[in-house]
């Protein structure tokens, strides 16, 4: 991340109905009221609850209006933390120095996400340092089985929390812990009790949403390097969100990334659900953070420098039923020459 990067650091809160979001949250309020967290909630039903609850923490509650934040218009969204600037320059809300934005329990992430990232009146306030999902240890496997939405959550979460492990068996926990590992093989893992709240996951390191991706042990030995990431095998009909590491080459220009991401979302198209990684670009030695969140490709953050050891280029593609053939058949992009169509590339043969 820049130095000089000063834009208020923002969180978004996803998990199921029941998962103990709100519960979190209000550890957090409670223990560090020094921080000055303010806090944005969304709630299903004209009656709002979850806000009545944080508010007795918090001075600095907003509530959206009535409505589920996973609908494709998430104009409420940016309207409330732009209003939100607003208030804390005239010093009518409390100069918070934080957001913390939680969901409803049906909410798809991604469209906030996008909002936190690319939208001009959030962008150059605020910045995503992470999305967090709680994991309901005692239901997280029969829910999942049920609720499309909650695989969603999990998979574009940059931080995982397992939660009520207090009420659950450890093979229970495990066996939920192992699911949410199969849909987001990336995120890091905390657990939450109410006697332990794992508060540490609204920490802010000073990076930004889309920095954690994992080490490898170098740079491989051919490029590009493909990874799928090992899941159980699909049985007859079932969808699979999936996720998969590809280590673009050291000669990758804008031109080449501009080009590979217009290739994956053709392919791709709406089962693709994000992309982040970390990237030298060839043609003029920045480093950069890029992402994609559904069929948004959000402007590179530039970086000052590699932000962990490994400094091999590296992608994280997450998606519905993603298999080695989507991921291989956009190979050629890495290394297209500027002003060359898309339409252009053939397709790489098949490992």
């Amino acid at each position: 991340m820049p130095d000089s990067d000063l834009r208020l650091p923002a969180f978004l809160l996803t998990g199921f109905l029941g998962s103990g979001k709100t519960t979190l949250l209000n550890a957090l309020l409670r223990t560090r009221s020094d921080d000055r967290t303010a806090v944005v909630v969304n709630e299903i039903g004209d009656i709002g609850i979850d806000q009545l609850i944080v508010a007795q923490a918090t001075d600095t509650v907003m509530l959206l209006d009535s409505g589920c934040l996973c609908c494709l218009d998430s104009g409420a969204l940016h309207e409330t933390l732009s209003d939100m600037i607003a208030q804390r320059a005239r010093g009518t809300i409390p100069p918070f120095a934080r957001v913390v934005i939680e969901t409803s329990g049906a909410a798809d992430p991604a469209p906030l996400i996008n909002t936190l990232l690319g939208h001009p009146l959030v962008r150059p306030h605020f910045r995503l340092v992470a999305t967090v999902a709680t994991v309901d240890a005692q239901h997280f496997a029969k829910n999942l089985g049920q609720t499309p939405e909650l695989a969603r959550q999990v998979a574009l979460a940059d931080r995982l929390v397992l939660t009520r492990s207090d009420l659950a068996d450890a093979a229970t926990c495990e066996a939920s812990r192992a699911e949410a590992r199969a849909i987001n093989t990336d995120a890091s893992w905390w657990t939450s009790t109410p006697e332990a709240p794992a508060l540490a996951v609204f920490d802010d390191d000073g990076a930004t949403a889309g920095l954690r991706i994992p080490d490898g042990a170098g740079r491989p030995s051919r490029l590009p390097l493909f990874e799928p990431h090992p899941l159980a095998p699909l049985h007859a009909g079932e969808r699979r969100i999936r996720s998969h590491t590809v280590r673009p080459p050291e000669s990758i220009t804008w031109a080449a990334w501009a080009a590979w991401s217009r290739l994956l979302l053709q392919r791709m198209g709406d089962r693709l659900l994000r992309v982040k990684g970390l990237l030298r670009l060839a043609d003029t030695g920045e480093v950069v953070c890029v992402q994609i969140v559904q069929r948004v490709v959000h402007r590179p953050l530039r970086l000052s420098d590699w932000p962990s050891p490994d400094q091999s280029n590296r992608l994280v593609v997450i998606g519905i039923d993603l298999g080695e053939d989507d991921i291989a058949a956009t190979f050629p992009a890495f290394e297209i020459e500027p002003g060359t169509p898309t339409d252009a590339l053939a397709p790489h043969p098949k490992f």
